[in-house]
């Protein structure tokens, strides 16, 4: 094989391994799924969507689009427990990403309504 012919072949065997290796599956990674967005309304104490199950991926943020006519805070059940609180008008809070499978309610602390559980897979 002459030297252009080795060298031709290198750099397939290159490009080869290269192509190879971006074909590899992605479940070594650490990267979480992007967050999942839920829109809340809270207007006295009625609270949309009220105790809907939502399915989460274990690490998924969750953020809460919460529109509501007076302050107030929401209580995640989950391990550890969260708190979060929103101001009147539209807020955005995110719920850490929970990391053991199972259903966790999500609530209006004041209204001690559930707001939606959380179905972690």
């Amino acid at each position: 094989m002459t030297r252009t012919g080795k060298a031709s072949a290198a750099a397939m065997a290159l490009i080869l391994g290269l192509a190879l290796s971006a074909c590899g599956d992605d479940q070594g990674t650490d990267t979480p799924p992007a967050p999942k967005t839920i829109q809340v309304t809270i207007s006295g104490d009625t609270v949309t969507p009220n105790g809907e199950r939502v399915e989460v991926e274990q690490g998924q943020a969750v953020e809460l689009v919460i529109t509501a006519d007076a302050p107030g805070g929401i209580h995640v059940h989950a391990d550890p427990e969260q708190e979060l609180d929103y101001e009147a008008g539209t807020t955005t809070v995110t719920i850490d990403g929970i990391d053991q499978p199972g259903i966790v309610d999500v609530e209006a602390h004041e209204l001690d309504l559930v707001i939606v559980q959380l179905e972690v897979r």
